[in-house]
């Protein structure tokens, strides 16, 4: 009797043990299951671990600026490049919206530097100084050229309250193109042009005769010199490849002038918002192609005549 009674025990204890375990591995089952059905949809969530968009670019073996050989084999050089090429070609926005840009205005400023006997690479400059935007700086510079009113009224531009041809792409452009022409007389290099540009005929004139070197790439210059040459260079790889770095733009992707009329003026405007909407326009139009008008009137002085542009 005894022995039924621990066979009893025996038997519950070891159904107990049982049933535990089965508990104990259904929820455990159950739990690693769940655990990796999270797993996978954290996986599924993650980015893609492909890095293809971010890769090194080939550089190009030769580079000129306006026929004067870069010397890429000396190691700071070719270092400095990748550096502008590396920022500008990684900062997609800015480039994908500048090469869009461009066509409304490299035509015409190709067409003006080659008229005036400048290299053409020297449009890349007026990427680099604005972005082909009529911009202004904390320094007072202005336009597309970003030009010093000292340094405009030198070169023939009328800068007043009504008027600042800084802002007007031909005229702004035919200045720049002076000051081209006329540092490469000091100078004799295209390259210590650019870079005069930047810093001026005196500034950089000094740093030769200090460093007794006068090749811009054997010079040590304040940083922003010492970094301009190369953005433009850098425009310069991108825009004449840019497939290589991967932009990819149909010719209906760029932005396109409307066609414009011109309507000459030789008499005082006192209220060009009227006026606009006299010629058929609106002030919005007026002040989008004609941004060298600065105020809401226009003083024309006696035999002078200004050339307003207007959509057709």
């Amino acid at each position: 009797m005894q022995k039924i009674h621990l066979f009893i025990i025996y038997a519950l204890l070891s159904c107990s043990l049982f049933l535990a375990g089965y508990s104990f591995w259904r929820n455990t089952s159950q739990s690693t299951s769940e655990d990796i059905f999270q797993d996978e949809q954290v996986l599924q969530s993650r980015p893609n671990p492909s890095r293809d968009s971010v890769r090194l670019f080939d550089i190009p073996s030769e580079l000129d600026f306006a026929g004067e050989k870069v010397p890429l084999e000396t190691g700071d050089v070719l270092e400095r490049l990748e550096r502008e090429i590396y920022v500008n070609a990684y900062w997609e926005s800015n480039m994908i919206l500048l090469m869009k840009r461009s066509a409304k205005y490299l035509p015409e400023i190709e067409r003006m530097l080659k008229e005036n006997g400048v290299p053409d690479d020297f449009k890349y400059l007026a990427m680099a100084e604005s972005g082909l935007m009529n911009v202004g700086s904390p320094a007072g510079a202005r336009g597309f050229w970003q030009i010093l009113e000292t340094t405009g009224k030198e070169y023939g531009l009328e800068i007043s309250n009504d008027v600042d041809e800084r802002y007007h792409l031909e005229k702004s452009t035919e200045a720049a193109s002076k000051y081209f022409k006329k540092a490469h007389a000091k100078f004799g290099e295209w390259t210590a042009v650019a870079a005069s540009y930047n810093m001026g005929q005196t500034g950089f004139a000094k740093r030769q005769e200090e460093q007794l070197h006068r090749n811009y790439y054997e010079m040590y210059l304040n940083d922003e010199t010492s970094r301009y040459l190369f953005r433009i260079l850098a425009f310069k790889v991108i825009f004449e490849n840019p497939e290589s770095f991967g932009f990819y733009l149909l010719e209906s992707d760029y932005y396109k002038n409307s066609p414009l009329k011109i309507i000459e003026v030789n008499q005082d405007i006192k209220d060009l918002p009227r006026w606009a909407k006299q010629q058929g326009s609106s002030y919005k139009n007026l002040k989008l192609y004609n941004p060298w008008l600065r105020d809401q009137d226009l003083n024309v002085k006696r035999g002078k005549v200004y050339e307003i542009k207007l959509p057709e």
